[in-house]
């Protein structure tokens, strides 16, 4: 890749991480239940996360899949069984008036670590590498990485806004409950293509 396809890179990255998947609807679900400010962490965990797995994984840790086709089955399975106990904490999460007695925004860190377990994230970061960085070198894939954690952030400010915005509209336990389950639910189907893959 030259530097001449970054406007092109920028744009699937763009156009992915608008998308709705796990990431984003873990965003909504946050800004929903614990408003924008907590959820920065996560936001920003995101965005670093994913652009050090982009690095990482154009630097060779993809030929792990190749050369031990099992390691693959395995982060699939660990990808399936972490996203279903994350569908199953947002689905119960407390209103914001309870959460300090029952749950807590996403880190940092966590943020960052759930990109490695995360399939929409394994899928834009071999589609980045192969389609727009293949064998550029190291400092272009540098530079592709830094373009995903620039073009992420408007993305995953947005999905966390739009999640503020609904709390608004679930001030009743009622409709909070509602909302928690049928994010959680979202998440579960963010899963099918996963499960497609061989």
């Amino acid at each position: 890749m030259n530097l001449e396809a970054l406007p092109a890179l920028a744009l699937f990255a763009f156009v992915s991480s608008a998308t709705p998947g796990p990431n984003n609807l873990m965003l909504m679900a946050s800004g929903a239940n614990y408003g924008f400010r907590s959820t920065v962490p996560h936001m920003l965990g995101i965005s670093l996360g994913f652009m050090v797995m982009l690095i990482l994984t154009g630097l060779g840790l993809a030929q792990i899949f190749v050369a031990y086709p099992l390691s693959y089955l395995v982060l699939k399975i660990v990808s399936v069984a972490y996203l279903l106990y994350l569908a199953w904490k947002i689905a119960t999460a407390a209103p914001i008036r309870a959460q300090t007695a029952t749950g807590q925004p996403m880190t940092f860190l966590q943020a960052a670590a759930f990109q490695w377990v995360n399939p929409k994230a394994w899928a834009m970061a071999l589609t980045a590498i192969t389609v727009y960085v293949a064998d550029s070198g190291v400092g272009m894939l540098i530079a592709g990485g830094l373009t995903f954690a620039i073009v992420n952030l408007p993305s995953v400010t947005i999905w966390t806004v739009l999640g503020q915005q609904m709390a608004r509209l679930l001030t009743n336990p009622t409709r909070l409950r509602l909302f928690n389950w049928t994010m959680a639910a979202l998440l579960i189907a963010s899963l099918y293509p996963l499960l497609q893959m061989g």
